[in-house]
C-alpha cells in the first residue's frame, strides 16, 4: 500500500507581517473561489501559514457560517480544536485597517452561525477560542492616537498639506461626490473593458460577482452619522466629520445588528463619545445632536449653501454673515464666481445619484470618443464606479496613452469633440500643463455632462496622466479617501510623499518637519507595484471601499 502522502502547507511571504504566527484553516464551502484565492494570497502575504487539514498547528479556523463549518469539520473534530472559530468578516476588517481588529464580534458561534455578540469562548459550543489573537484596549489604542483626514486627489496636486495639522483638503470633498462612500445599496461590478495595469487591448476584468457589499444591519446608525458627516464638513470640522466616516465603514460590515454599545466598545474607530451615539439610536430611534444640528438656522444654512458645487465652508459661512439663507437668495449675489453659479444652477440635476448602468453607458461612449481622436489612449472611469458601487455621485475619467507622448494635447480635442456630440454641456475648471510641462504635465477639465438623450446634468472630471505616473492617478482617482490617506501615511512613514502625481523621496526642510517632496518621482506602471513597493496588501478596485 502506498503511503500516505504527507499535506504540505503554504509558507509565509512576511514572517513578521500583521498575521505572523497564525497558521489558519479556511473552510472553503459558501465562499467564491476567486474570494478564497484573494483571501489565502493575503494571509500568506502578511505573515500566516494556510493549513490544507484540521490539525494541531493550526490556530484559527475561518468560515462564512456554522452550517458551512459543520458540514465540512463537524461537531466532533471542532470539539477536540482549541483554538480560535472565526467569521471570514474578521479577516476583512484587519485587511481594511492594515492591523488585527478584535475578535469578540466575529467569533462563530453554532446555534446562531452569527458572529458572537460576546467574549464567549468557542468551548461553550463545542470548542475553545484562543486568547492569543483576542481583543485589549491596546489593540484600538492605535487608531484612538492618529488624526488625520483624507485628501482630495482634485486638489492634491497643488495642496500638499500635513495630515496631522492641516486637513482642508477634506472640507473640498463636496457631499455629492463624498456622499458615494457612505451608499449602502450595491451592484455587481463590471471593469472598464481597457485594463489600466496593462496599457494593452489584453483585457484583465476584476470578478464581477464580487461586488462592494456590507451587509449594514445597522442602517439606522449609518445613515444618522452620514448626515453628521455633511454637517461636520459644511461647518469646517474635518477631525469630527472624518471621525463619523470611518466610524461607518466600521458598522456596516458588521455581521450582526447592534442591540447595545457594549457590542461595539472594542472596535476600531468607535471610541466613547461614539459608543454614546449609538446607545442613543439603538434606544431612541434618534439622536439629539443630529436633531439640534437640524433644527439650528447657521447650520442648516451652511450646510445647504455648501452643498453647491464650489462653495466651501468659508465662503458658505460669509454667504450666510450677509444674510442669505435660502439658494434662491444666492441668485443675486455678485460675489459668486462663473462655475459656482453653475453649481447653483443646476444643483438639484447635481446631487442627484447617477445608475451605473448610466455611468457604464457613458464610460462606452467616452471609450469611443477617445478612440476617434487619439488610437490605443486609455480611458477609465475611476471612482466610486470602478468600486463597484450601485449609483455614483459623479463621474471620474482617468486617461493616458502607452506611448508615453500622444497624451500631450489631447484633452483640448478630447473637450472639444465631446461638447461637438452634445455630450460635454458647462466648464468649470480646464487647465492644461502637459504642453508646458508644468504641474506634473497633467491635464484637467472639471464640467457638466449629460447622459445621451437626456437634459439632466452630472459631474464629470478629466484627468490626462503622462504614462510615467499614471497608476498614482489611476490610484488616487479610484479611492477610497481612507486607503488613499493609509497609503499616504505608510509612504511618509518611509520617507516618501505620496500624492495623486507621483511618489516623492521627502527632503529635509528647515521649515517643515515634514520636509518638502522632491522634484521627481520614482516610477512605476501599474498600482501593483505601487502597493508592493510600500509593502500594502494589494487590494483589487473592488475591494477598495474601506
Amino acid at each position: 500500500m502506498a503511503p500516505k502522502a504527507t499535506k504540505k502547507r503554504s509558507a509565509p511571504s512576511d514572517p513578521d507581517g500583521m498575521f505572523a504566527g497564525m497558521d489558519v484553516f479556511l473552510v472553503e464551502i459558501g465562499v467564491q473561489p476567486r474570494r478564497l484565492q484573494i483571501w489565502k494570497q493575503k494571509l500568506e502575504q502578511m505573515g500566516a501559514s494556510i493549513e490544507d487539514r484540521l490539525s494541531k498547528k493550526v490556530t484559527h479556523v475561518f468560515a462564512m457560517n456554522s452550517e458551512a463549518l459543520l458540514q465540512q469539520i463537524g461537531r466532533q473534530r471542532l470539539s477536540r480544536f482549541k483554538g480560535s472559530v472565526l467569521l471570514y468578516q474578521w479577516l476583512e476588517g484587519s485587511l481594511s485597517l492594515g492591523e488585527k481588529v478584535s475578535e469578540a464580534p466575529y467569533i462563530l458561534t453554532l446555534e446562531s452561525g452569527e458572529g458572537s455578540l460576546s467574549n464567549k469562548s468557542f468551548k461553550e459550543c463545542g470548542s475553545k477560542a484562543s486568547n492569543g489573537y483576542g481583543s485589549s484596549d491596546d489593540e484600538t489604542s492605535h487608531h484612538k492616537k492618529i488624526r488625520t483626514s483624507p485628501e482630495d486627489p482634485k486638489t492634491a496636486s497643488t495642496k500638499d498639506m500635513d495630515d496631522t495639522v492641516n486637513i482642508a483638503v477634506y472640507e473640498e470633498r463636496k457631499t455629492v461626490s463624498s456622499s458615494d462612500d457612505l451608499s449602502p445599496t450595491h451592484s455587481p461590478v463590471n471593469s472598464s473593458p481597457t485594463t489600466p495595469d496593462a496599457l494593452t487591448k489584453t483585457v484583465e476584468i476584476s470578478d464581477s460577482s464580487l461586488p462592494y457589499s456590507p451587509p449594514d444591519q445597522n442602517h439606522n446608525i449609518t445613515e444618522i452619522f452620514g448626515k453628521l458627516v455633511n454637517t461636520y464638513r459644511a461647518l469646517g470640522d474635518d477631525r469630527r466629520s472624518f471621525s463619523y466616516y470611518k466610524a461607518i465603514a466600521v458598522i456596516e460590515k458588521l455581521p450582526f445588528k447592534i442591540e447595545n454599545m457594549d457590542q461595539v466598545k472594542h472596535l476600531p474607530a468607535i471610541g466613547k463619545s461614539m459608543q454614546d451615539h449609538i446607545q442613543e439610536i439603538v434606544s431612541t430611534g434618534k439622536l439629539s445632536k443630529l436633531e439640534h444640528f437640524e433644527t439650528d438656522e447657521k447650520v442648516r444654512t451652511v450646510s445647504l449653501f455648501g452643498e453647491v458645487w464650489g462653495i466651501g465652508p468659508a465662503t458658505a459661512l460669509k454667504l450666510y454673515d450677509k444674510g442669505h439663507r435660502t439658494l434662491d437668495d444666492l441668485k443675486n449675489e455678485d460675489s459668486l464666481t462663473n462655475a459656482q453659479r453653475l453649481g447653483l444652477k443646476y444643483f438639484d440635476d447635481i446631487k442627484t445619484r447617477i445608475p451605473r448602468h448610466e455611468v457604464q453607458e457613458m464610460e462606452q461612449l467616452l471609450q469611443k470618443a477617445a478612440e476617434e481622436i487619439l488610437p490605443e489612449v486609455v480611458v477609465i472611469c475611476g471612482g466610486s464606479y470602478r468600486r463597484g458601487k450601485a449609483s455614483c455621485g459623479d463621474m471620474d475619467i482617468v486617461i493616458t496613452h502607452p506611448d508615453g507622448k500622444s497624451h500631450i494635447g489631447f484633452l483640448r480635442k478630447y473637450v472639444k469633440h465631446l461638447k461637438d456630440i452634445k455630450f460635454l454641456r458647462e466648464d468649470l475648471i480646464f487647465s492644461i500643463h502637459s504642453e508646458e510641462d508644468t504641474d506634473a504635465g497633467v491635464d484637467t477639465y472639471f464640467g457638466l455632462c449629460t447622459c445621451p438623450g437626456r437634459e439632466l446634468r452630472h459631474r464629470i472630471d478629466l484627468k490626462v496622466y503622462p504614462r510615467d505616473i499614471y497608476a498614482f492617478g489611476l490610484i488616487a482617482w479610484t479611492g477610497n479617501d481612507v486607503l488613499n490617506r493609509r497609503l499616504r501615511l505608510l509612504a511618509e512613514s518611509k520617507g516618501y510623499r505620496l500624492d495623486d502625481t507621483g511618489l516623492f523621496p521627502a527632503t529635509q526642510s528647515s521649515s517643515s518637519k515634514r520636509g518638502t517632496r522632491a522634484i521627481t518621482s520614482l516610477r512605476f506602471k501599474t498600482e501593483r507595484e505601487v502597493f508592493d513597493f510600500l509593502g500594502f496588501p494589494w487590494f483589487e478596485p473592488h475591494e477598495r471601499n474601506l
